[in-house]
């Protein structure tokens, strides 16, 4: 990133002044060997750049989006911590993984369309509406409103009792939204491909399932993706790119697991390859088109080496 000398001294007083928070930020993440470099060169510019917004009457909604594991959650956290720690701005987050349907609700769907609907994680499995309450509450409270953020727990797989849920009071001034297809639109009929894994070809041959999951994404989730000031997209160079960050991730995941009766959910990396099978259609298709919808594009080549690849000029 071509800073000049000015503004990259006032990174490092950045990184002086908040390195003890990030430090806390990292071990409760479960996250070893981070490295200055990804805070000075990624989440610190990106931070300094959405301070510089012009303050306003509603929040900014910024979305990240990427393949399972790319490290959505984690940026938005961080970015959370340096705009909260250092720019004093009011800041809330959460994920598409926080507002799933029920277990429940998707075994109905899966008897109804496709028995594939029971799993979790494709379009048509989430509860937008929830998600788009949230974020209505958000816009319209008051300082002393309190407004419930969902959580979810994917090891468990269902929410988390509604009062241990983060209460959030008042009006942020920004909201920051993961999805691993956040932003996504469907897949054009020209563009669509006949089963391409080993599960669409067994489970979905007539794809039933993948075609419903495409017509869900055209409808509520668009509602909420157009709502975004700002889309975040965190690049990798492949699909078996995504393989190995999503299984990154269980094993950092599994780390936080305090009940042992619970890591028999853990998944194992062979487990992890026909889960992300799932996924393997639209992260192709987010793969092509996304580098060119979204505002800033970072590269990630590695654990937490990251490179800004898209818009550097709006970080400088």
């Amino acid at each position: 990133m071509n800073l000049t000398l000015s503004k990259k001294d006032d990174f490092k007083k950045i990184l002086t002044e908040s390195k003890p928070g990030l430090i806390r930020l990292a071990k409760e993440l479960y996250i070893e060997d981070i490295s200055d470099d990804f805070f000075l060169e990624i989440v610190i510019p990106l931070s300094f750049y959405l301070n510089s917004f012009n303050r306003k009457n509603t929040p900014y909604l910024i979305g990240l989006t990427g393949g399972q594991g790319s490290g959505k959650t984690t940026l938005s956290l961080f970015i959370q911590q340096i705009l909260k720690d250092i720019f004093k701005r009011k800041v809330v987050g959460f994920s598409i993984d926080d507002i799933y349907k029920t277990k429940n609700e998707r075994d109905k769907i899966a008897k109804k369309i496709h028995p594939l609907c029971s799993v979790r994680g494709v379009p048509g499995t989430h509860d937008i509406d929830l998600g788009i309450r949230t974020i209505n509450n958000l816009f319209k409270a008051k300082p002393s409103t309190i407004t419930y953020i969902p959580s979810f727990s994917k090891i468990q797989d269902k929410h988390f009792p509604k009062k241990d849920w983060q209460k959030y009071k008042g009006m942020p001034d920004f909201i920051f939204f993961d999805a691993w297809f956040g932003g996504a639109k469907p897949i054009p009929k020209n563009k669509w491909r006949p089963p391409l894994n080993k599960l669409e070809k067994e489970k979905d041959p007539e794809q039933i399932w993948a075609k419903w999951s495409n017509n869900e994404l055209a409808r509520e989730y668009q509602s909420l993706f157009n709502r975004f000031d700002k889309l975040i997209f965190i690049q990798v160079e492949k699909m078996e790119s995504v393989y190995e960050n999503r299984w990154l991730q269980e094993k950092t995941m599994s780390k936080g697991v305090k009940d042992k009766k619970l890591l028999k959910n853990i998944m194992t990396k062979n487990q992890i390859k026909n889960f992300i099978m799932h996924y393997e259609r639209l992260t192709r298709h987010i793969l092509d088109e996304m580098p060119g919808q979204a505002d800033i594009v970072i590269y990630r080549e590695s654990k937490l080496k990251f490179s800004l690849k898209k818009n550097k000029n709006l970080l400088n």
